[in-house]
């Protein structure tokens, strides 16, 4: 069977994992598959080694280890759900090695980044995720988050690798501009797969024609997320449109500080797992801790 016969599956509510960490902030694995299972049983698709996991922070052992635990993880599961690995990089290189390790773990498919800091120039981009995309056989999501990237990825520039790189299957759009992941969907082929970076703006990207979320507030509530999405490809928009405003400020609050330091203080006072982080980032100040506290309350999850 081909890698890219499962990218159907691709699609509803894909959590980006935050990692739980000891005391020393080692990675607590018991914790990490506990969780991992919690996210299964809710419905949704596992994401290791994104952002909100903190992987700018984790040593590449560090990294590869939790994409091994998701991986077995996924295996043991009944559902046995398409698992996606973060695996990318400012250094081409690095990429590829990250992708090279990812299909070698047994992950189903990669999250590959818009190098950041160096600001490569569209044409380099069209090398630089060629060159990804060569290198494995796994689909491949690009994400384009030119808030953290400094560099944005143009619908011109998805629209060339869609058409040139059969592995190249969709991207995590989180832009934060609707005007832009419109093209995208344009310009992109039929069945290229869009999915929303930005919780708050799911409801408009599958409006669109997205297909699923990347999504923070899956941390917290899968099954309410699962739900949410489930309206929306079902074609119910009036309860969709309900469930968008009832989770409007949730989804903001999450986003007051700098991601995940929001979804990890909310997942400790939810007993999820501990606010724990590794610096440069480290839990809200008491004005922030309240304003979730608050939103936390108001949807009766504390």
């Amino acid at each position: 069977m081909s890698k890219l016969d499962r990218i159907n599956e691709i699609k509803g509510v894909i959590t980006a994992m935050i990692t739980p960490f000891r005391e020393d902030l080692s990675i607590d694995e018991d914790k990490y598959r506990e969780f991992i299972r919690f996210q299964i049983e809710n419905g949704c698709l596992p994401l290791t080694m994104g952002t909100t996991g903190e992987s700018p922070t984790l040593s590449h052992e560090e990294h590869h280890r939790a994409i091994d635990i998701t991986v077995d993880e996924a295996k043991k599961s009944e559902k046995k759900p398409f698992v996606l690995a973060g695996a990318g990089s400012n250094s081409t290189k690095e990429a590829v090695s990250l992708c090279e390790y990812a299909e070698k773990a047994g992950a189903d498919g990669v999250l590959t980044v818009v190098p950041y800091y160096n600001k490569p120039a569209q044409h380099s981009l069209i090398e630089h995720f060629s060159a990804v995309a060569d290198s494995i056989s796994l689909p491949i999501i690009l994400y384009n988050v030119p808030s953290r990237t400094v560099r944005n990825l143009e619908p011109e520039t998805v629209a060339k690798l869609a058409r040139t790189k059969d592995n190249i299957v969709g991207m995590k759009c989180a832009s934060g501009n609707i005007d832009q992941i419109t093209k995208v969907i344009k310009m992109t082929p039929d069945d290229f797969i869009v999915l929303s970076g930005d919780d708050s703006l799911t409801f408009h990207i599958t409006a669109l024609g997205g297909k699923g979320v990347i999504s923070v507030a899956s941390n917290l509530i899968p099954a309410r997320m699962v739900e949410f999405m489930d309206t929306m490809l079902a074609g119910n928009w009036t309860k969709a449109r309900g469930i968008q405003l009832e989770l409007y400020d949730f989804f903001n609050v999450l986003f007051v500080d700098p991601n995940p330091t929001p979804v990890k203080y909310a997942a400790e006072l939810m007993g999820i797992a501990s606010r724990r982080l590794r610096l440069p980032l480290s839990p809200p100040l008491e004005d922030t801790q309240a304003k979730i506290r608050k939103e936390l309350e108001k949807l009766k999850l504390i």
